[in-house]
C-alpha cells in the first residue's frame, strides 16, 4: 500500500535529482559496479536515493539542509534496516569531490554485504 502512494514521489524525484546524484548515478546505472542499483527506490514509507536489492544495501546523499535533520535521517535509517537493508551515506560534496573515493567505499560495502 505505502509503495503505492510513494510512487509518484519516487518518479519526481527521479526527475529532480540533484547534481550529485546525477554524478552518482552515472557511475551506479548499468551494474559498473558489479551490481544493479536502483534509483530512488520507495521502502516502507521512504524514498532511498539509491539501492542494490541483491546486496540489500542503500546508499543515501545528504546535503546541508541534514544537519539539521540527523535525528530525522537515524529514524529513517532505523526503518530501513528494519527492512533488512543496510544503509551508508555521503555528503553531496564527498561525491562532487571525491567520487572515486565514494565508489570504493560502496565497493567496499558490496563486497561486505556480498559475504554475509
Amino acid at each position: 500500500m505505502a509503495r503505492k502512494r510513494l510512487t509518484p514521489v519516487a518518479r519526481k524525484l527521479r526527475a529532480d535529482m540533484t547534481d550529485a546524484e546525477r554524478l552518482l548515478w552515472s557511475r551506479l546505472r548499468g551494474e559498473q559496479l558489479g551490481a544493479k542499483f536502483t534509483k530512488q527506490f520507495s521502502i516502507g514509507n521512504f524514498v532511498a536515493d539509491f539501492a542494490c536489492r541483491s546486496a540489500k544495501l542503500i546508499v543515501e546523499l545528504d546535503g546541508g539542509q541534514h544537519d539539521r535533520l540527523a535525528k530525522a535521517d537515524a529514524a529513517r535509517t532505523q526503518m530501513i534496516e528494519a527492512h533488512g537493508y543496510f544503509v551508508i551515506r555521503y555528503w553531496n560534496s564527498d561525491v562532487m569531490e571525491n567520487l572515486d573515493g565514494v565508489l570504493a567505499d560502496i565497493l567496499r560495502h558490496l563486497d561486505i554485504a556480498r559475504n554475509r
